[in-house]
């Protein structure tokens, strides 16, 4: 499982898995935590750690943060997502992006969930954080790694569209149901169906071979070079990737994304007293890609309107104007004109033959230098730390774009043959050899700490550990006029800090914390908070009378924390505690003259000030069990937290400030410290290893349940049950559906007025008048369920049986809703119609219909978030499974070159189970994808 979540001792455990995880007990497992590394026995807080390194021999990934995290770790949801909120993500302790480094080059990930874990990263940490570290040299001789892969992607699914004469004919079905003249005659339809001319009646499917390759292809290989002596150690690391592309036709054929990465972190030893370290990294990424929005036309654009293509040698060869116009034409491999209408004269396939293409680099590079001084000549146990960070990044497009004409047909019957008569040209063709750039943005990414340290051990059994630290960093946009300019701020945090622990004989803990935060996005004299946190554990499995009574208790551990954080991170911008006016345009007003004969612009307030205006703050209790037992056969790790956020935003137009406050185009409004939330709930992590035979087994389950609420907002709801306080921050509200209106009597009698939009018919959704107004409206919306999930899991399994290693793992979740009230599952208006089509109301299929009827006008009525539409997100998915075997270490003795091997087979993201699969596995923009790989690994 190769989990070192805070909690447990698993020697065993991680032995079986081949993990290499030291046991819990062991003074020699460390842990990465805020500013610093302790032993995992002495961990406190809500801290998990995963050896990435180990977890690589047997679960091969791309991603620093793999999905497979999710599975090992109890309270995280993947991506930045700790504890449901988005964490700080840092790597070898600057703020980065998980991107930047691939798994390969990556040692440990940490997650520190609690607040009283983050509390020195001060504002921007006050959501929790995640460490990211990357490898580094040993004393030990040069070793080279090499890993190799060859991987395909496949698309799970594609939307199933209807052909152009079941469109066509369902459409004449809208036109009636509208009391409509049908648009579509009964022989274009008949044509159609039979394909007797596909040029002249078209029948465009865009999800076949035609224009989608089966798979997509998935190369890398990765080199690492690691060793050192004394006096230095070194690690290097050299990866490409490369990848293309599900589309094949025209420019798309050359799809393709590149990336190549170089990784150096270097460790000195100067003197007895001074170590340094260096880390450079540097990152290219190039991605090809042709212009057009492929999925996006294949989703949206009919079947039956135009033909992408047409054939020259279909075109009236008697007309010498046509033929003129064909030889001065651009022509698809010297046979096709592109088709289109004067309403499409581009689209996403004559886009990928002609318009040109994009291509996008990325440049990166980051540096980290840190000094390590013992200060223990001044004090024994005193240390000072420093280290500084730069990254730089650039991003930028080169661009070839060329207009293009499209032709529209006129067809007619010649000698009994079809034949284009008359073109009609929309657009002009244009020449081009010049590339240009298109899109230029860069980030520079600075950060500097120092740190003093002091650990010192009296009598063997006092052991007081202190951190003085001050820390800061600042990331700064910048990109050209046409891509959203430059923002005027930076990104900052600064703030500085100080935590005291004790522990007495590796049995009682105890902890204190405080930092001092700053933000430059509140007014002056309200810019600085202190943030303090408070630890406690006790070892109770270290007892005597536990040792004696229950020897089968290997480890036991009880934690608590409390701490109050204070974060800008949600205060969205700077100089909100500010009021200002405005003066024409969309910041000021117009004003009519009293005799109504002319008017004038004036200055309006658009927002008051509030000097006072502060921090919002974290306030959170936690409590805490770590507990392994029989030999380590099973051990547990769970975490129960309460969190209060208080002081959210919002300018009290509802129910705080009278109503003559905010008018017109005027408002005397502040911003305020007002709206609170509060969360609460438990993750976990269970763990389960033994050994049959030749048989290594292991079983891991972790999750995180828990729930939010809002429990004070500025508002006052025109009904109760409208209210958001006490409700899901995620709340979903809608209609309650009460079926399909039947006949127009229903609908003219019920004494209940509709206003989403249109004219009634029988066949539209009928909703509930709630507050039995007479009108049902906004004020007829009802809790329906919340977004987020309440329960997310994960699952692994490992299994060892002498040289092979099977490890598979999914996650899943629980308790959350959505709702499918899109064009795909509700056809109407001129959207393209899909499969679901043939489930909407007639009066034939009034009791068995699954969708409203169809309109060519809107669909407002139809696709309001409703009972109708909802449906449970409750799912799990078979993650990845990845079967392992390692050469025989016998084979290479005596290799001088080389020292092991090892094979694997891996496919991702295999299956999903839920009743909802279909429809949460279906995407009308690119497709959901499987992945199958195979690797191996060579070390010399």
């Amino acid at each position: 499982m190769n989990i070192v979540p805070k909690h447990i001792g698993c020697m065993a455990f991680a032995l079986a898995m081949g993990a290499g995880v030291t046991a819990h007990a062991q003074s020699d497992s460390i842990v990465n935590v805020a500013f610093g590394t302790k032993p995992q026995e002495d961990v406190i807080t809500a801290t998990s750690s995963v050896n990435v390194a180990d977890l690589m021999k047997k679960s091969y990934a791309t991603s620093s943060l793999d999905e497979s995290l999710r599975s090992l770790i109890g309270g995280y949801n993947g991506g930045k997502s700790v504890w449901g909120q988005d964490a700080l993500i840092l790597i070898d302790g600057m703020p980065r992006e998980a991107s930047d480094v691939l798994a390969s080059e990556v040692e440990s990930v940490s997650i520190l969930k609690d607040a009283a874990a983050v509390a020195l990263y001060g504002s921007r940490g006050a959501k929790g954080v995640i460490l990211i570290t990357t490898k580094r040299g040993a004393n030990e001789s040069m070793k080279i790694d090499f890993r190799g892969n060859v991987g395909f992607t496949v698309p799970k699914s594609y939307p199933n569209f209807l052909d152009a004469a079941s469109y066509m004919t369902l459409y004449n079905e809208a036109c009636r149901n509208d009391g409509l003249s049908e648009r579509y005659s009964q022989s274009d339809i008949y044509n159609s169906s039979i394909s007797s001319n596909p040029y002249q009646y078209p029948n465009q499917k865009y999800y076949n071979g035609n224009y989608l390759r089966k798979f997509s292809n998935t190369y890398s290989a990765t080199g690492e070079i690691r060793g050192g002596n004394e006096r230095t150690h070194y690690y290097l690391n050299l990866g490409v990737m490369y990848n293309d592309g599900l589309i094949k036709i025209g420019d798309h054929d050359k799809d393709n994304d590149l990336r190549l990465n170089v990784r150096g972190n270097v460790d000195m030893t100067i003197t007895s007293w001074l170590k340094a370290y260096t880390n450079a990294a540097m990152l290219v990424q190039d991605n090809y890609t042709s212009r057009g929005d492929f999925w996006g036309m294949a989703s949206g654009t009919w079947p039956n309107r135009f033909g992408v293509l047409l054939p020259v040698e279909l075109v009236d060869p008697n007309n010498a104007e046509l033929q003129n116009m064909i030889a001065s034409a651009t022509l698809i491999d010297g046979r096709y004109l592109l088709g289109g209408t004067s309403s499409n004269a581009t689209n996403a396939i004559a886009d990928a033959y002609e318009a040109g293409y994009i291509k996008t680099k990325t440049r990166s590079f980051n540096f980290d230098l840190g000094l390590d001084f013992n200060l223990s000549s001044v004090l024994a146990g005193l240390s000072f730390k420093t280290a500084f960070g730069v990254d730089y990044r650039a991003i930028y497009s080169e661009g070839f774009q060329e207009n293009y004409a499209v032709y529209e047909p006129t067809w007619a019957n010649v000698n009994g043959k079809p034949m284009i008569v008359n073109l009609v040209k929309h657009g002009n063709d244009t020449n081009s050899t010049n590339e240009y750039v298109g899109q230029a943005t860069y980030l520079q990414n600075m950060m500097f700490r120092a740190q003093f340290d002091y650990n010192r051990v009296f009598g063997d059994l006092h052991q007081v550990d202190a951190t003085l630290m001050g820390w800061g960093y600042q990331t700064q946009n910048s990109a050209d006029a046409n891509h959203d300019s430059s923002p005027i701020h930076a990104t900052s945090n600064v703030n500085a800090g100080a935590q005291v622990s004790y522990n007495y004989d590796h049995r009682y803990y105890a902890t204190v914390t405080g930092a001092l935060v700053h933000s430059a996005k509140l007014a002056p004299g309200h810019r600085k908070a202190f943030s303090p946190a408070v630890s406690l554990g006790w070892r109770i499995g270290q007892e005597k009378f536990i040792q004696e009574n229950a020897p089968w208790i290997n480890e036991l551990k009880l934690t608590a924390s409390a701490a109050k954080l204070h974060q800008d991170i949600d205060i969205t911008d700077y100089y909100l505690y500010k009021g200002y006016y405005g003066f024409k345009g969309d910041t000021g007003g117009w004003w009519q003259w009293h005799d109504g004969t002319a008017g004038g612009n004036t200055t309006l307030p658009k927002r008051a000030d509030n000097y006072d205006l502060t921090f919002i703050t974290r306030e959170e209790f936690r409590v805490g069990v770590d507990a392994s037992i029989f030999d380590n056969m099973l051990s547990l790790n769970a975490n129960y937290f309460i969190q209060d956020t208080k002081g959210g935003l919002t300018q009290g137009a509802n129910s705080i400030f009278p109503n003559f406050m905010n008018k017109w185009d005027a408002s005397f409004l502040p911003w305020l410290n007002y709206n609170n939330d509060r969360r609460h709930g438990i993750d976990f992590s269970l763990n389960a290893v033994k050994n049959v035979g030749d048989w290594e087994l292991g079983l891991g389950f972790s999750g995180l349940y828990y729930t939010d609420k809002a429990t004070q907002r500025d508002e006052m709801p025109a009904e109760p049950y409208l209210a958001s306080v006490g409700q899901p921050l995620s709340v979903a509200m809608g209609y309650i559906c009460e079926g399909f209106y039947q006949t127009q009597e229903e609908i003219d009698n019920r004494g209940v007025r509709q206003t989403f939009g249109g004219t009634l018919r029988p066949g539209d959704l009928r909703y509930k008048d709630v507050n039995g107004d007479g009108v049902v409206d906004s004020n007829d919306r009802v809790v329906l369920g919340r977004y987020t999930p309440t329960f997310s899991y994960g699952l692994n399994l490992s299994a060892r049986w002498k040289n092979f290693t099977l490890f598979a793992y999914g996650t899943g979740q629980a308790g959350g809703i959505a709702f499918n009230n899109n064009s795909y599952y509700c056809n109407g208006g001129e959207s393209k119609y899909s499969e679901m089509a043939w489930g909407r109301w007639t009066p034939e299929t009034a009791a068995t219909a699954t969708a409203p009827r169809l309109t060519t006008g809107t669909t407002a009525n139809n696709t309001q978030v409703s009972t109708f539409w909802k449906y449970s997100t409750n799912r799990f998915d078979i993650r990845r499974v990845q079967l392992t075997y390692d050469f025989p270490t016998s084979l290479f003795n005596g290799n001088k070159v080389l020292s092991g091997a090892s094979v694997y087979l891996q496919g991702e993201n295999l299956a999903t189970i839920s009743p909802n699969r279909k429809i949460m596995e279906l995407s009308t923009a690119a497709p959901q994808t499987r992945f199958y790989n195979v690797g191996c690994k060579l070390s010399f």
